[in-house]
Parts: C-alpha cells; sequence; structure tokens
C-alpha cells in the first residue's frame, strides 16, 4: 500500500505515530525556512511541514513541488502551533522525513476549489480535475448514499432488484429510441431503453410481486430543463395492491431517505386528486407554494 492513513483521519490521538500518506499538492505556502503543503485525497486535507535547518535537501525538493502533483510522504504526526478549527485534521501536522514524487504535474487550468474560477465549459473539458473539487465529491458520495439507503428500504420490504436488459426491440414510449446497429444482423437494430415498463411487467406476470432497480435510461428528444437523453430513476412495480398502497410505499421511501440522509423528519404529503390538480392549476404537475387557483367565472357570462 502507497499510505497507510488517509488525509481525513489523522487527529491529536495519533500524535508520535509515523504514518504514510499519499495524495495530491493542493496548497504550498513558503513562509521563508519553512514551507507547508496541504496534501489532499477524497477524505480531506493534511498539513505537511518541511524545515530547510531540519533537512535542507528534502526541504529544497519540498520546494520544487506544484499543485496537484501527486506524493507519497513519510513523517511523524505532531500537535500544530497555530490549529485550523475548520478542517477535521486543524490540530495536527506531519514533520515529513521522506518524499516520494509519485507524478508530476502541469499546472490545472482552474483551481480545485468550491469557488473555481473555471466556467462550465472549462470545467467539463477537464472533467477529471472538476471531480477532485469537494462540491462534486460530495454528490457523488451523496448519490452512493442514497442508492445504498434506497436498496436496504425495499429490500426490508421485499422488493426484489432485477436487472433488465439494455439491448432491447423498440418499444413505443412518448420520445425516440437511440438504436444500435446489430453485427450479427445486418440491417437490424437493437434500441436502448426509455424505461423497463414492458420487462418489468413481465415480471409481475412471472409471479415476482416486488421488484425495483436503479437503472439507466435513454431518450433521444430535446434537451429541457428536465429532460436529460440519458438518465438513471428508481425503477418499481408491484402486483396486488390499490392506488393508496403505492403512494404510501413511496412516501415512505421518500421520508426514509431524507430522515437517514439529512436526519430531516418529513411531514405527511398532502394528496390532490387529478381532477382537482386539472380544475383548480390548470397541470396536472401543479406548484402549489403560491396558491393561484383558477377560478371559474362562466356563472357570470
Amino acid at each position: 500500500m502507497y499510505r497507510n492513513k488517509t488525509c481525513g483521519e489523522l487527529n491529536l490521538s495519533n500524535v508520535n505515530e509515523e504514518v504514510t500518506l499519499a495524495g495530491w499538492v493542493h496548497k504550498i505556502r513558503k513562509m521563508g525556512g519553512i514551507t507547508f503543503i496541504d496534501l489532499r485525497d477524497r477524505y480531506g486535507i493534511t498539513q505537511l511541514s518541511f524545515n530547510e535547518e531540519v533537512n535542507p535537501n528534502l526541504f529544497e525538493k519540498a520546494n520544487k513541488l506544484g499543485r496537484e502533483w501527486v506524493v507519497q510522504v513519510v513523517g511523524k504526526v505532531t500537535e500544530r502551533s497555530s490549529k485550523n478549527p475548520h478542517i477535521p485534521t486543524g490540530d495536527i501536522e506531519i514533520i515529513v522525513s521522506k518524499l516520494n514524487i509519485l507524478n508530476p504535474s502541469d499546472m490545472p487550468p482552474f483551481t480545485i476549489e468550491d469557488d473555481t474560477d473555471g466556467g462550465d465549459d472549462l470545467r467539463m473539458k477537464y472533467r477529471y480535475l472538476d471531480l477532485r473539487r469537494n462540491a462534486v465529491r460530495k454528490n457523488l458520495e451523496l448519490r452512493h448514499r442514497m442508492a445504498l439507503a434506497t436498496r436496504r428500504y425495499l429490500d426490508e420490504r421485499d422488493f426484489l432488484e432485477v436487472e433488465t436488459p439494455a439491448l432491447i426491440a423498440s418499444t413505443p414510449e412518448g420520445a425516440r429510441d437511440f438504436i444500435v446497429p446489430s453485427r450479427m444482423n445486418p440491417g437490424e437494430f437493437y434500441a436502448l431503453p426509455q424505461s423497463p415498463q414492458l420487462l418489468k411487467q413481465l415480471l409481475m406476470v412471472a409471479g415476482f410481486d416486488r421488484y425495483f432497480q436503479i437503472v439507466k435510461c435513454f431518450r433521444d428528444e430535446d434537451l429541457r430543463a428536465d429532460r436529460q437523453p440519458e438518465f438513471t430513476q428508481i425503477d418499481c412495480e408491484m402486483s396486488f395492491v390499490h392506488r393508496d398502497d403505492i403512494l404510501n410505499m413511496f412516501e415512505g421511501l421518500v421520508k426514509y431517505l431524507f430522515k437517514t440522509i439529512k436526519g430531516i423528519d418529513l411531514p405527511n404529503f398532502p394528496r390532490m386528486s387529478y381532477a382537482d390538480a386539472m380544475k383548480y392549476y390548470g397541470s396536472d404537475k401543479p406548484d402549489i407554494r403560491f396558491d393561484m387557483k383558477l377560478v371559474e367565472i362562466k356563472d357570470l357570462t
């Protein structure tokens, strides 16, 4: 292993331990005869200290490092004289005794910070750099926790997770299919699923009365705020249930996700019939925050 600790786990209980860390050079601060380097991995940041009087060769080597260089260090954990309360490792630093450069780096085209100076196009061009930012990493971690919690909730309620095929025959749905040519059958094509609708209905007919899947779907349609050509959905199907059984089950899922992941207790969801939605809001997905209901005035005409 290139490390025995991560950059986010060390604290005062580790003082005087010799540790090995590996990660990316986040920041360099040169303070005359002392150089401080913030070493970053996905778990956090740890400060490294290089003293010219203690080890001039190592000090000179550290001063040649640049942002986003990948390095491995060995050193002793010590208590910091000037603590940083904003990070979990802010009470300690590493007095480095060995520095190994694993990979140098060109100067990044934008800063790897939450408030980066890179525009959208630039960050998408260098997506592998953008993924190093805390904001993006936290989104992926949130998605991971939501997927785990979803599986746990549905598994406890006897749902089976079943993977359905991604290459299927074209089915009549609301958008155009993405098609994939078949090499084995020239002139014929597969379609990528807009949803696993028919496949999960086959499972219901076969007796698998509770199915779910966190599944990729593909729809060849114009981009809109709520439309993407490729997206992931929590896809479910149930047999032998009434409408309220379905509403209660998945209202419970949303409440469970908010409680488990964010610690938020949601109240019971308000429910509205389709007829009332169309009558009072003229839409089957009304925005009820402003409660601007339609009023019929035909009696006055």
